[in-house]
């Protein structure tokens, strides 16, 4: 018998699970996924944007793996700051860590704490009804917004920034979020890159998408982006890019139509500091130049874009988790294949898949082969701890180490009181957006 625990219950620790009961090499493994949250499916519960519902749709295929006879979901565990790694590894014969990159890369500049400058992640967070979210309205009062960053999260904040409530209602959005959007007076969204439009970083489907809102359009400024050379012609790109570029081309060509909202795509602009006393006010930007080798330099040259709103949406990054070794440089852990080293060494039964293990790269479907690495590791050395005696129900164990787990009963009671919160609101399913609410659906008391 092998007992595993995978800490973390979005896609690289559903699949890592799925992998572990799927092989056959080691009969008898049983896998429980932990989560600091009672909800699971992670970045696609809280991650995805509401109005793709495609891609929110996943979550089917992570609940019929965590619905497994050999898998048990227990949320709201908290792994470092409640349970100690160590600690941990005496309730299971090996760990895998897949708990993402929480956080957002910062910009180092001057006024990046100021009243109205936030992460692109906070703001997700926020319409995503993610527990931890500040219950704030992040759009009150702001006319101009600012988006600094040219990938896809980049373009989901700048969507649901431009787009009205009615489209948004049929989503799982929170209610005071989406009383906070439709109230929004946010007219002029600036979504900004510091290279040109060949090295943006957002899909060609994710970028069409600005320009089919009903009530928005999408601007490019054609002399600003002809300054990247393969703004003429992008026939030697590949094929993601050049299909970015073409769709930019296309824009730049169209007339100002005087809908309600503006998305304007601007490039070549570095961001060097927020400007304001008590709050944003502007945003200040170097204007750069192509620097031959695929960079940009600085011209010398500045320009400032008014907002009362700032997101900053220029990478994700891991954070450390107490008990764990931690490579500050890159925001990952350290790891052999997996296998976790602690001072080089790899540390029996401790191991990482997904973003703490590669740093925030790929896309949902990377994590798969990420895990079946990570599993081949782990089932490589479980001849040396797979006969290692352990507690008898390692859920009591839990408890008595001052967790409360909620189990996928709880779940399914929290997903039941969702479904019924949209209803009385006349709206599809609707998220809980706070503790109190969904450990109270969890345990019946919703």
């Amino acid at each position: 018998m092998l007992r595993v625990a995978v800490v973390g219950s979005g896609p690289s620790g559903v699949y890592t699970a799925q992998a572990l009961v799927q092989q056959r090499d080691v009969p008898g493994v049983t896998v429980d996924v932990l989560d600091r949250l009672p909800c699971p499916y992670g970045l696609v519960r809280y991650g995805v944007a509401p109005d793709h519902e495609k891609i929110k749709s996943l979550q089917n295929n992570l609940r019929e793996a965590l619905e497994h006879p050999a898998v048990t979901f227990l949320g709201n565990v908290r792994v470092g700051d409640g349970l100690a790694p160590r600690r941990l590894l005496d309730l299971y014969h090996a760990v895998v860590y897949c708990v993402g990159a929480a956080t957002d890369r910062r910009l180092g500049i001057p006024g990046e704490d100021l009243p109205g400058s936030f992460s692109a992640t906070e703001f997700v967070s926020w319409y995503s009804a993610h527990p931890d979210a500040a219950p704030g309205g992040f759009v009150l009062g702001a006319r101009s917004a600012v988006v600094i960053g040219v990938g896809n999260v980049a373009v989901d904040v700048a969507r649901v920034l431009a787009r009205g409530a009615d489209e948004l209602r049929a989503t799982d959005v929170p209610d005071a979020a989406l009383a906070a959007l439709a109230d929004s007076r946010v007219t002029e969204i600036h979504m900004v890159g510091r290279r040109g439009p060949a090295q943006a970083k957002f899909t060609t489907k994710e970028l069409r998408e600005l320009g089919a809102l009903p009530g928005a359009e999408a601007l490019v400024d054609g002399a600003e982006a002809a300054l990247d050379p393969a703004w003429a012609d992008a026939s030697g790109l590949p094929t993601a890019a050049r299909r970015n570029v073409e769709v930019l081309r296309g824009w730049a060509r169209e007339a100002d139509r005087g809908r309600g909202r503006r998305i304007r795509l601007r490039f070549f602009l570095r961001p060097v500091a927020l400007l304001g006393d008590d709050a944003v006010r502007a945003v200040r930007f170097e204007r750069t130049e192509p620097d031959g080798g695929g960079g940009v330099v600085g011209t010398g040259r500045f320009e400032e874009i008014e907002a009362q709103l700032v997101l900053r949406s220029v990478g994700y990054r891991g954070v450390p988790i107490p008990g764990l070794p931690f490579d500050a440089r890159n925001g990952t852990v350290p790891h052999d294949r997996g296998r976790v080293l602690r001072d080089g060494v790899p540390s029996p039964g401790e191991y990482v898949a997904g973003w703490i293990k590669r740093g925030p790269t790929g896309v949902i479907g990377t994590n798969r082969s990420c895990a079946k690495e990570t599993v081949a590791s782990l089932l490589a050395d479980a001849g040396a701890f797979a006969g290692r005696p352990l507690p008898a129900d390692p859920v009591a164990a839990l408890r008595v180490a001052g967790q409360e787990p909620v189990p996928w009963p709880g779940w399914l009671g929290i997903e039941a009181a969702e479904a019924a919160l949209g209803q009385r609101l006349g709206r599809g399913t609707v998220k809980i957006p706070d503790w109190d609410g969904l450990l109270a659906a969890a345990r019946g008391r919703g």
